[in-house]
């Protein structure tokens, strides 16, 4: 099973202008390669089978009857095999000549598919030879002995996608012909090119086809000629690009002597998910529906398994490099930017936060610290009020003080244990019972605390709870779960840590510097069982619910991407490798379907909080979820995993 992924190549053979021998061995040799690799669909650049670069040949009679030949001579080399290949050729028309882009399988030519647009400035004169795809009448064309329907707009269906054709100059109009294909279903697009080079070229078709695909929601295969093509007048260097709704999934390395075989796997079931979710995708198709299109099907072959080639991240929401920088300087602005229009909108004099020593709280507070600096109000607004509890340890209560301390906030110290003492006796609890009880009195007292705290000094009480906890319902009803405005709602515990660390490394305070990164470094604990004999923390949350870079990661696919779990199960193995066992894996992703359907009813009265990225459970504006939907399904796939 390949979880809807397609595998694809682009391929660029060295030629030889106007030799269609040497040329149609190169791209055998090509095809039969990635034949060999699983590849479903191969593109090779435009003219492959004579060069580009042939000028007034391409007026030689003798040169259109051998790339015809070549073109039979490819055919039979393809009759015994299941892969899609398509190619380059010059095909006489009616009184014309057309450049086209010939669709084979297993013998047949499936269809072709003529040049729209044709340059003809600078060093481009395609119109000295050949007639626009716009200016022949479609329909069909008998060559190779076979009668072969002729369009601009012909969609190819496999049995695991739909796709479309398009050649070079095509993709640089104001409006690709690959808009229309896409509208009428075509999941990728194919591109046989001859893309010459200047500088800053390369820079901008990478932005142009980037662009391409994210607009279409395609995948987009880009081939390129290169070596052997003339160097008369300028330079192919063999450009292979392949994208996915505007991602860039695999490139050749450029001004390579020798033939290039570039492979990757497209998501079409992503592609579908997300046309689905994007609305203005679908009002646009039903309104653009003009160019009459033709839809061939491809023939159906054997499933063929193949190991994926492109990179699975195993931290979706955290990028690397300098990515990371300007993703957590982008977050954090949002973050401060929201709370500050709450404060403002509220005239609150203070904004109350909880201060536990551990890293929600922290970047909660850091948040604030932000905010009333760009309003420019005195930091004594905010109060910190940390709670200790029968699990704080010195290490947390410790890092906590200090940090509000060095960040001159307005501190306040309130235990909890003589009210929780006297709940439990209130209630008949015997305290040694460490039970979910024992437990949530304990936020819920928390809860009231700062509630109370607010009413008293004319503030609001910021949230601390991160998208991971809400996903897995991972806080306590009316306790930890409830504020007044939740800053860190869409952001999850994978990219906390970065976003703390990120504030850290820009303060020049060495000491506020040092506290941060041990906060960092501190085990992930509710604190609401007490340490052990030594002071250490006894319940981390990762030993009850499992690792949060395991969750982060099927949150991200099943509620970015509506995968189901079988896929979600196949691309965490493919991310994170010998890290976790396919068992542990498995454990945890039912843990994670069985908690994110349960524990819906806590997030369906949410308080407001300020989205930060592609994911967040909002249940006014992104996530509508009944709360007692049934996750049998789920659950199901999971056991046969």
């Amino acid at each position: 099973m390949n979880h809807g992924f397609v595998k694809v190549a682009s391929a660029i053979p060295t030629v030889k202008v106007a030799d269609c021998q040497y040329n149609v061995e190169q791209i055998e040799s090509l095809i039969v390669q990635a034949e060999g690799h699983g590849v479903e669909i191969i593109c090779l650049p435009e003219l492959c089978l004579t060069a580009y670069t042939c000028q007034d040949l391409f007026q030689q009679q003798l040169l259109l009857e051998e790339a015809e030949m070549a073109l039979i001579h490819l055919m039979n080399f393809t009759r015994s095999l299941d892969i899609i290949s398509i190619v380059g050729l010059p095909v006489p028309y009616k009184g014309s000549l057309l450049n086209c882009a010939a669709v084979i399988q297993k013998g047949k030519i499936l269809g072709m598919i003529p040049k729209t647009y044709l340059p003809n400035y600078k060093e481009f004169y395609e119109k000295r030879w050949f007639t626009s795809g716009i200016d022949v009448a479609s329909g069909s064309l008998l060559i190779c002995g076979q009668q072969v329907p002729l369009n601009q707009y012909i969609l190819f269906r496999t049995p695991s996608c739909t796709f479309g054709v398009e050649i070079c100059e095509d993709v640089w109009a104001p409006i690709p012909p690959s808009c229309y294909m896409a509208m009428h279903g075509a999941e990728i697009i194919f591109n046989l090119s001859a893309d010459n080079d200047l500088v800053g070229k390369y820079t901008y078709l990478q932005s142009l086809l980037a662009q391409q695909s994210a607009r279409t929601i395609s995948g987009y295969v880009f081939s390129s000629c290169g070596y052997g093509e003339s160097t008369q007048d300028v330079v192919y260097s063999a450009k292979g690009l392949i994208y996915e709704n505007g991602r860039l999934l695999a490139e050749t390395p450029r001004h390579e002597l020798t033939t290039q075989l570039l492979e990757s796997e497209i998501d079409v079931e992503r592609i579908r998910t997300e046309r689905r979710i994007n609305t203005t995708f679908a009002t646009c198709a039903t309104q653009s529906r003009k160019e009459t299109v033709v839809i061939i099907d491809t023939e159906r072959t054997e499933t063929r398994e193949f190991g994926l080639t492109r990179k699975i991240n195993a931290y979706p929401f955290v990028p690397t490099g300098k990515d990371l920088d300007e993703r957590c300087k982008e977050i954090f602005s949002i973050q401060t930017e929201g709370l500050a229009k709450r404060i403002s909108h509220t005239n609150a004099q203070t904004v109350v936060v909880g201060i536990s020593g551990g890293l929600d709280s922290t970047l909660a507070l850091l948040v604030c610290v932000k905010a009333f600096d760009r309003l420019d109000l005195s930091r004594r607004g905010i109060v910190g009020i940390t709670m200790p509890g029968f699990g704080t340890t010195d290490r947390t209560y410790t890092n906590a003080v200090n940090l509000m301390k060095l960040l001159g906030i307005t501190i306040r110290e309130i235990s909890i244990k003589d009210a929780c003492i006297q709940h439990f006796k209130d209630l008949g609890h015997d305290m040694e019972k460490h039970d979910v009880t024992y437990e949530n009195s304990q936020a819920r007292e928390r809860t009231q605390i700062l509630m109370d705290a607010a009413n008293q000094m004319n503030g609001l009480v910021v949230g601390t709870g991160d998208l991971s906890e809400l996903a897995l319902g991972w806080t306590t009803y009316n306790g930890d779960h409830m504020s007044m405005y939740g800053v860190n709602a869409s952001v999850p515990k994978t990219l906390v840590r970065h976003l703390v660390k990120w504030v850290a490394e820009g303060i020049e305070d060495d000491s506020t510097r040092t506290i941060l990164m041990d906060i960092i470094d501190t085990p992930i604990s509710p604190e609401l069982i007490p340490a052990d004999e030594q002071g250490n923390i006894t319940q981390k949350t990762e030993d009850l619910v499992g690792p949060y870079d395991l969750h982060d990661f099927f949150l991200y696919y099943t509620l970015r991407w509506g995968f189901r779990p079988q896929k979600v199960f196949f691309l965490a193995k493919e991310a994170f490798g010998t890290a976790y066992t396919d068992d542990v894996v498995k454990h945890w992703l039912k843990t994670f379907y069985r908690r994110f359907f349960a524990q819906q009813f806590k997030r369906s009265c949410l308080p407001d909080g300020p989205k930060v990225g592609s994911c967040s459970l909002s249940p006014r504006g992104d996530w509508r979820m009944p709360s007692d939907a049934s996750s049998a399904l789920w659950l199901k796939e999971c056991e046969n995993l």
